[in-house]
């Protein structure tokens, strides 16, 4: 592959990603979560399963512990998330999402749904089925995390 090949690859995947995040924030903000930001979505992704403290938050975004701790402030001032004595080290506090944070990932999810359904009207269900199965071999098994 030539030098000007890989980058036009590479300059469409990364507004492919740009605009799905885009579109994803877009329908939650749709679906009355105002003040939610891509980041915010980034967290909820690392906490939607069982919880984190601020440090395992941190190394999720790619942040300091000090950004990530703002973070959960921010996110606890708005309603998302509450800090839990960790059941496993009494100097940690376990982070997790309220029935508030809850419903907003689900509206991620249904927000993330339409997007690819656009995908699928463009291009074909199964077009968009082998998109995904080829990228999934390429791409990096790790955290999902915004490119600060």
């Amino acid at each position: 592959m030539q030098n000007s090949e890989a980058l036009a690859l590479s300059a469409v995947l990364l507004a492919a990603a740009g605009d799905l995040t885009q579109r994803i924030n877009d329908g939650v903000v749709a679906r009355g979560f105002l003040e939610v930001r891509p980041m915010h979505g980034f967290a909820f992704a690392r906490l939607a399963p069982a919880g984190a403290t601020a440090t395992e938050l941190a190394a999720h975004l790619g942040v300091t512990k000090q950004a990530a701790s703002q973070l959960v402030d921010e996110l606890v001032r708005k309603g998302y998330v509450e800090r839990r004595p960790h059941p496993d080290d009494a100097r940690a506090r376990l982070v997790v999402l309220t029935e508030r944070g809850w419903a907003c990932t689900r509206a991620a999810e249904e927000a993330a749904a339409e997007a690819v359904q656009a995908w699928v009207g463009l291009i074909g269900e199964g077009e968009v089925r082998a998109l995904r199965d080829r990228l999934a071999r390429i791409a990096p098994y790790g955290p999902i995390r915004p490119a600060w």
